[in-house]
């Protein structure tokens, strides 16, 4: 599979790998251990996820808290991590380079899952992409300029209507196995905290932005394969172009030329 232009000034606020398997018995001190000693050298901070479960028992019991402990392990610069919850592996990064790189990651995950305590098998495979769209816009109907008139058409109804002030919506393309749900509208702010566990590498000033959100999915069709990484890399490939290819139809030349290849 050929490469895709890499842009000066991507949109991408942050992407999340979720590769689900059966839910299985919660790491031990000793996997998780032995996770962070296999993942060390790209992922050296453990930044556990606390879960809280609060049950709610019989009116004279009260209620009854309890803690589960989610590994998860980061880089230095906090930009990306991985996380191991019972039922999926999880890749998260705020600095997407391409699709190789987030590849390997998802490689090195998994292959460490397995080698520590294996999972049975694969029950879906998410790639999502949640685009912050910036461009010059005075009022909402200026997006016509920047995305694709599929989206934009919505702008052209509230000249006589006072103008329209904002519009959201959702779109899946493809079949229940395999597909692309897409969401988007125009907001003010950011689509990603700034203030969360990732840091993102260049956080714009908030601000109006389109959002472009593609959820990307593989999910089996008879039965649940066992997780083997020649069977997810190709998957991961094909869902990864698809939702970029779709991008692409998304926004227009204007975009392209004036943001996203604009020169630093």
């Amino acid at each position: 599979m050929g490469n895709r232009e890499i842009y000066t000034n991507p949109p991408l606020a942050l992407t999340v790998v979720e590769l689900r398997h059966p839910a299985s018995a919660p790491l031990q001190d000793a996997d998780q251990a032995a996770l962070k000693t296999l993942l060390n050298s790209d992922f050296p901070l453990f930044k556990p996820v606390r879960q809280l479960t609060l049950t709610v028992n019989m009116p004279s019991q009260g209620q009854e808290q309890s803690q589960t402990i989610i590994p998860r392990y980061m880089n230095r610069d906090r930009t990306a991590a991985i996380t191991f919850r019972p039922d999926a592996i999880a890749i998260e990064t705020t600095a997407y380079k391409r699709r190789s790189a987030l590849r390997e990651i998802l490689q090195q995950a998994v292959q460490a899952r397995q080698k520590v305590a294996a999972v049975d098998g694969v029950e879906r495979l998410g790639i999502r992409y949640i685009n912050e769209v910036r461009a010059p816009v005075d009022s909402p109907a200026d997006w016509a300029q920047w995305i694709t008139p599929a989206l934009a058409g919505m702008t052209s109804l509230g000249d006589s209507r006072g103008g329209l002030q904002s519009w959201q919506g959702m779109a899946t393309f493809g079949t229940p196995l395999t597909g692309i749900v897409v969401r988007y509208g125009n907001f003010e702010g950011h689509a990603v905290d700034p203030s969360g566990d990732l840091r993102r590498a260049v956080t714009p000033p908030p601000g109006p932005f389109f959002l472009a959100d593609l959820d990307t999915y593989w999910t089996p069709e008879d039965n649940t394969p066992p997780l083997e990484w020649d069977l997810i890399e190709p998957r991961f490939d094909e869902a990864a172009l698809s939702a970029y290819d779709l991008f692409q139809d998304l926004i227009t030349d204007r975009y392209r030329q004036e943001v996203l290849d604009r020169a630093q």
